[in-house]
């Protein structure tokens, strides 16, 4: 019993560690050197990864990223530099965030319009519902078909 209890203390601890991939021999020595390469690092998608930013990622791109990153502000470039760098290097898809501007307007736009379309289509169709619970087709027959059956059962029973 008491060993259960272990493992199970043990993982959920596990689960609690950070799970940053920044290994030990990247980290800079200036720590505020350091604070600005995990700020940045943060902001950058990995290319592998896709929807992981490469401070979280243990691929081997987004190793070569986070060490570039920390050689251009060893460099001296500030963090615009830094991340313009890169953005020039491999497109804005590095960005985990897309800036704002006229050639990204349709990733900004176009989810608010699928929504609020989705909205309006959802109201038309509870509208034009029938009001009770009850569908047309379950009311049961009409005067005027109950006429018709009964023409043609009398019809039937003449032949």
């Amino acid at each position: 019993m008491m060993r259960r209890l272990a493992l199970v203390l043990t993982f959920l601890l596990m689960l609690a560690a950070p799970a940053f991939a920044v290994q030990p021999d990247e980290v800079l020595a200036d720590p505020a050197l350091e604070a600005r390469a995990r700020a940045i690092s943060a902001q950058l998608r990995c290319l592998v990864c896709q929807n992981q930013s490469i401070d979280d990622s243990e691929a081997d791109l987004a190793r070569d990223l986070r060490l570039l990153v920390r050689e251009r502000l060893v460099g001296g470039d500030t963090d615009g530099e830094v991340l313009q760098y890169l953005v020039n290097r491999y497109g804005e898809f590095v960005l985990l965030r897309p800036v704002f501007a006229l050639h990204t307007l349709i990733l900004w736009v176009a989810a608010p319009l699928v929504l609020a379309g989705g909205a309006i289509g959802l109201v038309i169709w509870v509208r034009r519902r029938p009001k009770s619970g009850r569908s047309n087709a379950s009311a049961g027959p009409t005067d005027e078909e109950l006429a018709a059956l009964a023409r043609l059962t009398d019809q039937s029973k003449d032949a």
